[in-house]
């Protein structure tokens, strides 16, 4: 038996305050353009797991893509890593790069944080955006409205990286062959089997192991079909930026690496500074290392995309992390200025 797209849900990999994991709380819909909710109990496309007491939603639109740049005169946040400084002190801030983000560009759902440029109000989209070029300023960022189904398209020249802080929910039981993927999800596996972009996944907020169920019984099975890509970067949240005499923990509501090596060997995890950002998740952590991907693309301009990923994998750090443990913290924590030390990456 095959499930098809339209029963699965989109779930934003975040959009909660708070930091322990919540029961999702689910919300049916009457009919949408993708189709409507089938028999085995999942939601249809267009609704929203969010992690706090109540559902999002938003209505289908057609993809909005519209490319920006964010400032290029880059400021260091107290949510950030320190060493992201340094990058940009060597002139490294993602020019050359693209980074497209897929995600909501197009509900009426907005959250309220800070991530150092005043309060804001935006939809998830506009702050995953804004946190990755914040992260690399120069890097040309694509908005890809995730609920679209359209497919993904890539850049021509320069390093390709996309950023995904969301997932595709369903009952557990089927594997991710089975899923009858729309022209987004099969864009976005075939560029990650590929190798033809990083791909940046939020691990997720459900407290259990990449490709397990939830405690809902449901599956994100856009990370089960991401498993084993060469080019793809799971990503936990951490609840600090971690250092050698203050090491960070792994966030209670983070999705975690679990026992599968393949999971583990494709897993980093960052710090989210919820206590001074407002905004708590995975969702949040991907786009650090979306914009740590795209500012090493602009040091290594020959670099592939596989080659990108692991040298970020490779240069994790685990003295950083309290009882560090591969299970858990998958490679480690990401560290930029390790990433970017060697003159040239093979």
């Amino acid at each position: 038996m095959n499930i098809r797209l339209e029963d699965l849900v989109v779930g934003l990999v975040a959009a909660s305050l708070l930091m322990h994991p919540v029961a999702a709380e689910t919300l049916r819909l009457g009919p949408a353009p993708q189709g409507k909710a089938a028999d085995i109990g999942s939601l249809s496309r267009g609704e929203a797991v969010e992690r706090e007491a109540t559902a999002l939603k938003w209505k289908l639109k057609p993809a909005a893509k519209v490319t920006a740049k964010a400032p290029s005169a880059p400021v260091l946040q107290a949510w950030m890593s320190p060493e992201i400084a340094g990058a940009w002190s060597l002139g490294f801030k993602g020019q050359g790069t693209t980074l497209t983000v897929v995600d909501d560009f197009s509900s009426k759902s907005v959250f309220s944080g800070n991530l150092g440029t005043g309060r804001k109000s935006l939809r998830h989209g506009e702050w995953t955006r804004l946190e990755a070029t914040m992260i690399a300023p120069s890097a040309t960022a694509v908005s890809h409205d995730f609920s679209s189904g359209r497919s993904v398209a890539l850049a021509s020249g320069g390093l390709n990286v996309v950023n995904l802080s969301y997932g595709m929910f369903a009952k557990a039981g089927y594997s991710a062959s089975q899923i009858g993927w729309s022209a987004q999800e099969r864009s976005l596996i075939s560029h990650a089997s590929g190798g033809a972009a990083v791909i940046a996944k939020a691990a997720g907020n459900d407290a259990v192991a990449i490709g397990r169920a939830n405690r809902s019984g449901n599956v994100d099975y856009l990370n089960m079909a991401l498993v084993g890509t060469p080019s793809t970067i799971f990503v936990g949240a951490l609840d600090r930026n971690g250092t050698t005499t203050q090491k960070a923990s792994l966030a209670s509501y983070s999705n975690f690496a679990g026992s599968d090596p393949v999971v583990q060997n494709h897993f980093l995890s960052v710090g989210v500074r919820s206590d001074l950002t407002g905004l708590a998740g995975t969702s949040f952590a991907a786009p650090v290392v979306s914009g740590y991907a795209a500012v090493l693309g602009s040091k290594f301009t020959t670099a592939t995309p596989a080659q990108i990923s692991n040298r970020l994998l490779d240069t994790a750090r685990t003295d950083t992390i309290q009882n560090y443990n591969a299970a858990l913290h998958g490679r480690g924590e990401a560290s930029i200025g390790r990433a970017l030390a060697p003159a040239s990456i093979q």
